[in-house]
């Protein structure tokens, strides 16, 4: 019987985005190998990673040896207070001579929000690093990113979950959020107010995106961290991990026509 493929689609969320490598390593523990993966913000550079072959624990070391968040500048107008030019160097010093969606060694959909037409961008050819820029690009806080003469920001405002982008492109989807829903009490400053804002904004486009997923990992515990958070890499690492590590363990999940994945074959 033929195996079915399997996609991967990672949401965005800030640093937590490293509680998704978490979740792969897990995958990649099983031998569970995507065959198409899309990405949005966050979730975008961990699927791009993924897509170019990059083993998750290699990843975690390399993000927190670079402290990925303190490398971006100010920005010189009023567009945004950052810019993401200095994100390239590190991206080509960790992808190295791979430099377009062709030369990655699975396919990889990067959702990004068009300005100009409102509407989300799914890109999937040509340049690679300036589109993931592009789809991790929080307004406001960074300047848009001109492609093909439109501005681009962040694709998690109008699709957080891009499972719709490879959801006729595999058998069966698995689908990463980071974002889990949750009761925020105290309100305490501008950095608050803006996440809680953003939060509310983008959780109707997850909800309807999770319907197109087989199955959701969704870590709850994830809820404690910023998406600025960066100094907490290791312990949201752990908590992808485990928490994908339980759920597969808990469940009866059939994956291919001959692979039923359990307490016996997960090996736990």
């Amino acid at each position: 019987m033929a195996t079915k493929t399997i996609g991967l689609a990672l949401s965005g969320g800030g640093a937590r985005g490293i509680a998704h490598l978490g979740v792969l390593q897990f995958l990649n523990e099983l031998n569970l190998k995507a065959s198409v993966v899309s990405g949005t913000s966050a979730g975008s550079i961990v699927a791009l990673l993924y897509a170019a072959g990059r083993e998750p624990k290699d990843v975690l070391k390399f993000l927190i040896k670079t402290n990925y968040l303190t490398i971006f500048r100010l920005a010189t107008d009023f567009k945004g207070v950052l810019n993401m030019k200095r994100t390239e160097k590190v991206f080509k010093k960790i992808l190295q001579e791979i430099d377009s969606f062709e030369s990655l060694k699975i396919p990889l959909y990067v959702a990004a929000t068009c300005l100009e037409s409102g509407t989300t961008t799914y890109f999937s050819d040509g340049e690679l690093i300036r589109t993931v820029q592009a789809s991790s690009c929080i307004p406001v806080v960074f300047a848009p990113i001109m492609i093909g003469g439109k501005h681009y920001v962040d694709g998690g405002i109008l699709n957080n979950l891009p499972a719709e982008a490879i959801k006729d492109k595999c058998n069966y989807l698995i689908g990463v959020n980071i974002n889990p829903h949750f009761e925020k009490q105290n309100i305490r400053n501008a950095r608050d107010l803006v996440e809680r804002t953003g939060y509310l904004a983008i959780s109707p486009n997850v909800e309807v995106s999770k319907q197109l997923c087989d199955l959701c990992i969704e870590p709850p515990q994830l809820y404690r961290f910023s998406v600025f958070d960066i100094g907490e890499a290791e312990e949201m690492y752990q908590i992808g991990y485990a928490y994908a590590k339980e759920l597969f363990r808990t469940k009866r999940l059939c994956l291919s026509d001959n692979f039923l994945l359990n307490e016996n074959n997960v090996g736990l």
